[in-house]
C-alpha cells in the first residue's frame, strides 16, 4: 500500500482495519458521502471477492473486518476510488471549509494532488483466532456506543451490528457467530 508502514503478510486472511479521514475531519455526516463508501464496498464484494465480517462507519473513520483475494489491493482500490468520488462530491457541493482543511493538512510528499482525504495506511491486524475475531467484531459494533452516540449497537445505521441480530443491514455480511 505505497508508503504505509503497515504490512499485510497473509493477503487472503481476514484483517481488522481502520480507515481514518485526514486530521479526523467529519466527512461522513452526509448521506451522500456514506453512500460512496457503501457503493464502493459492494463493488469490491463482486470484483475482488471481498468478504465483510463486520463494519462501522462513524463521522470521520471506519472500521472493517474483511478478507478478499488480496486485501491490501482491495483496500488500496477502495481508498483511491472513495477519495476521488468524495472529493468530487465536496467540490460539486462547494464545501469550501472542508476542502480547505483537506488541502492544508495534505502531506508534503503528495505533490501531484491538491487534497488528501484519507490518512495513510489502514493499520491492518491479522485475525488469528475465533476469540480475536469475536473481540474485534464486538469492538467494531460497540464503537458508536462507546462514543456515546447510541445506547444499543443495533441502532447505528452504518454498522453490521444489525446483521448479527438477524436484521439485514446495508451490506452483505459474512456472519461468523
Amino acid at each position: 500500500m505505497g508508503r504505509s508502514r503497515y504490512k499485510i503478510y497473509e493477503p487472503t486472511a481476514p484483517h481488522f482495519m481502520t480507515c481514518t479521514i485526514l486530521h479526523w475531519i467529519p466527512i461522513f455526516t452526509r448521506t451522500q458521502t456514506t453512500d460512496i463508501i457503501f457503493e464502493s464496498l459492494k463493488y469490491l464484494q463482486k470484483k475482488d471477492n471481498l468478504k465483510i465480517y463486520a463494519y462501522v462507519v462513524l463521522e470521520n473513520h471506519l472500521h472493517l473486518i474483511a478478507s478478499s483475494d488480496n486485501i491490501g489491493d482491495s483496500m488500496k482500490a477502495f481508498k483511491t476510488h472513495t477519495a476521488r468520488e468524495i472529493l468530487k462530491y465536496l467540490q460539486k457541493e462547494n464545501a469550501k471549509t472542508i476542502l480547505e482543511q483537506l488541502a492544508f493538512y495534505k502531506k508534503a510528499h503528495k505533490k501531484n494532488a491538491t487534497y488528501q482525504l484519507w490518512q495513510e495506511g489502514i493499520a491492518p491486524k491479522l485475525i488469528q483466532s475465533d476469540k480475536m475475531m469475536l473481540e474485534r467484531i464486538n469492538y467494531v459494533h460497540n464503537n458508536p456506543v462507546k462514543r456515546g452516540y447510541i445506547e444499543d449497537a443495533t441502532c447505528w445505521r452504518y454498522s453490521s451490528a444489525r446483521d448479527y441480530e438477524g436484521v439485514q443491514g446495508l451490506l452483505e455480511v459474512c456472519r461468523v457467530f
